[in-house]
């Protein structure tokens, strides 16, 4: 572990040294992404540092307290700190660990979010619109930026469907485990008798790609414009703005209505095509690597249940870590961040166990 720790900050000084020449700093896209690899190495190598000065200071104090020629008083203030140093030492060491198990690449990257109704019909589409109010509220909370790519409203308010972007530093690491089947069990609105039912709503996370990582050619795409229309498919403007991509190798179609400009609106299309188009090349390349999908929280699959929202109980419970919060309405108005830590806290566990048991069968 120390070799490897010993590599990142080389590679740590190589990119502090690589980000000062002048013909990098010129280079945006080659500067952006050494700067990403810089962050995402800042938090070890402090680590490693505090590591190491604690292990220095820790064989200072055990000189000392062995040293016959310094009187009790000194030896038994040096016993103190080297109990004390020991104890820093190891969960400094257990802390790297930790920090050095593989990243997910795509941590740092913005996100969109695919919200749709499933079963449970109008009151699956009002749950979906109360998701997309948690997520946006939890982002606000967060730091981070939303805005609608689209969306297809019902009449009483609720959506059929919903796709949002989110901006900002961490932002997927943050909402990658909310991919999967939410089910809710309440009283629908649309309810006379007061019969509780239970309905499901499916969440996509993608990781957003650029244009560098994801090309597309103008010749596979088909490009359509139409009229946006509102709940009930009314027309909401009379000009053709929304606009529908199909591409045609992959036969993903896209469509992109938020904004009144057309050639805005074709922008946030091209976008999602690529995220849907790098997220169907991540997820080939987890199929092919199966310890990958053992060591996460859940498959990834969105056909997995992962969480239920029961509103009479108050209660909101992750089956993938059997975790359950009882404070509901404070939940559904953003407060998920404690059950999104013990997700990623949880993975992180998942990932070293494995990483501890491949090391024993060697």
């Amino acid at each position: 572990m120390l070799e490897k720790l010993n590599a990142v900050s080389d590679r740590y000084h190589e990119l502090e040294r690589l980000m000062s020449q002048p013909d990098i700093a010129a280079d945006s896209k080659k500067f952006t992404a050494l700067t990403r690899e810089y962050r995402s190495l800042t938090g070890i190598v402090t680590t490693y540092r505090d590591y190491l000065r604690v292990r220095q200071e820790k064989e200072e104090a055990d000189a000392i307290r062995r040293d016959s020629s310094c009187d009790a008083e000194m030896r038994k203030l040096a016993d103190d700190e080297y109990a004390e140093l020991s104890e820093r030492e190891e969960k400094l060491f257990s802390e790297l660990r930790m920090l050095l198990l593989p990243k997910d690449e795509r941590d740092s990257r913005n996100v969109i979010v695919e919200i749709r109704a499933g079963t449970g019909g109008e009151e699956a589409a009002l749950f979906a619109a109360d998701l997309y109010r948690m997520y946006t509220m939890y982002a606000d909370r967060e730091g981070f930026s939303t805005e609608v790519v689209s969306a297809n409203e019902t009449e009483l308010g609720g959506y059929r469907e919903i796709t949002f972007s989110v901006s900002g530093e961490g932002a997927f690491s943050r909402f990658k485990f909310e991919s999967g089947v939410h089910r809710v069990q309440r009283i629908p609105v649309t309810e006379s008798n007061g019969r509780i039912q239970t309905s499901a709503v499916s969440v996509a996370v993608l990781a957003e790609a650029d244009e560098v990582e994801v090309q597309i050619r103008p010749e596979d795409i088909k490009f359509e414009s139409c009229k946006s229309s509102g709940a009930g498919g009314q027309h909401i403007n009379k000009t053709e703005s929304a606009v529908r991509l199909t591409h045609k190798p992959t036969g993903i179609v896209i469509e992109c209505d938020q904004e009144r400009s057309q050639l805005q609106n074709k922008e946030k299309a091209l976008t999602l095509l690529r995220t849907r188009l790098y997220d169907m090349r991540v997820r080939e390349q987890e199929e092919k690597t199966a310890s990958q999908r053992r060591s996460q929280i859940g498959s990834g699959d969105r056909s997995e249940k992962i969480r239920t929202y029961n509103y009479p109980q108050s209660r909101v419970t992750d089956h993938r870590i059997n975790k359950t919060i009882y404070t509901l309405q404070s939940f559904m108005n953003g407060d998920i961040g404690e059950m999104i830590s013990e997700l990623i806290a949880a993975d992180s566990a998942e990932k070293l166990k494995n990483e501890l048991d491949e090391n024993r069968s060697r």
